[in-house]
């Protein structure tokens, strides 16, 4: 029983921060495991964000032997960057094990990923011109204010918070998930597939990698492949619901749009609220309700439905 949620605002940049913390907080009684964020903000031109780690937050009671370790592979990743030709803009220290870079880089996507997760314990959790993703154990408020998430103005955002039924509780299968090697799309899921490690060994032979044993990256790397081969975010999505089995709805985010997809049982309970001016949804009414303290009118999407909305 995870909770996911999502918002989109149309022409107008927002704490969209505080906005998606107050909603996974409100949810926490469906995933006091972890919380993940997916927040867009305001691009630079020729310029990418990048969000790594080289260690969990579990690794930190190891003493100075991790710390050490965290600063050698550090060092390693900024080795790495430059010997593709990138440039690092800016680097900031988000925890001790995670760190947010702004870098210049016009080579291919896929070869510096691979290059940086080469280095013992290091992971992308997101590349992307405007995306920037967040995730770690705890409450939505405490990862929020571990990541100082709560001054951060962006148009918007898709979140999870999660109960771990089938794969560890650490950063690496927290939602969301980057759909690896394209700039800004991430994704939230809820829900179980049933022809996970079919379609795992599929994606796997086509040269896609997967960084956890969690269902839910199955369907980030899915549309990756599917993008890959020239297909629309829509259509592609349209595929999922046909191609995947269980039961599931999930969230998907790029720069400029969001959207969604259920199964065709609909199993998985989402809520959508719609204006001209916004797009919400929650796996709960009371998440929404914690941005909307006014009186809205809601609706549950049909069975199968796929949705993408832009701003």
């Amino acid at each position: 029983m995870c909770g996911i949620a999502g918002i989109i605002h149309r022409g107008k940049r927002v704490n969209i921060g505080n906005e998606m913390t107050a909603m996974l907080q409100s949810m926490k009684h469906r995933g006091p495991d972890s919380s993940g964020y997916a927040v867009y903000g305001l691009s630079s031109p020729g310029q990418l964000v990048m969000r790594f780690k080289v260690a969990e937050q579990g690794d930190l009671p190891r003493g100075l032997e991790i710390h050490h370790q965290i600063k050698q592979r550090r060092a390693e990743v900024d080795s790495r960057i430059q010997s593709l030709g990138g440039q690092i803009i800016a680097a900031e220290e988000a925890t001790e094990y995670a760190f947010r870079y702004r870098i210049q880089y016009a080579g291919d996507l896929r070869r510096l990923a691979d290059h940086i997760e080469d280095v013992s314990g290091a992971e992308i959790l997101s590349i992307g011109h405007a995306l920037e993703l967040i995730k770690d154990l705890g409450d939505a408020n405490r990862v929020c204010q571990q990541y100082k998430l709560n001054n951060f103005f962006g148009t918007h955002a898709i979140g999870h918070v999660r109960m771990a039924t089938e794969s560890d509780v650490d950063i690496c299968s927290a939602h969301p998930f980057w759909a690896y090697p394209f700039k800004d799309i991430a994704l939230v899921h809820n829900g179980q597939l049933t022809n996970y490690w079919g379609k795992r060994r599929d994606l796997e032979r086509r040269g896609h990698r997967f960084m956890s044993n969690c269902d839910s990256e199955l369907i980030a790397v899915y549309l990756a492949d599917k993008l890959n081969g020239g297909y629309s975010l829509e259509d592609a999505m349209k595929e999922s619901v046909e191609e995947l089995d269980g039961v599931f709805t999930y969230l998907v985010a790029t720069s400029d749009s969001l959207g969604m997809a259920k199964d065709v049982m609909a199993a998985k309970p989402m809520v959508l609220y719609e204006s001209n001016d916004c797009i919400a949804l929650a796996s709960e009414e009371v998440a929404i309700r914690s941005i909307f303290p006014d009186e809205i009118e809601t609706f549950d999407p049909y069975d199968g439905e796929v949705r993408v909305w832009r701003n």
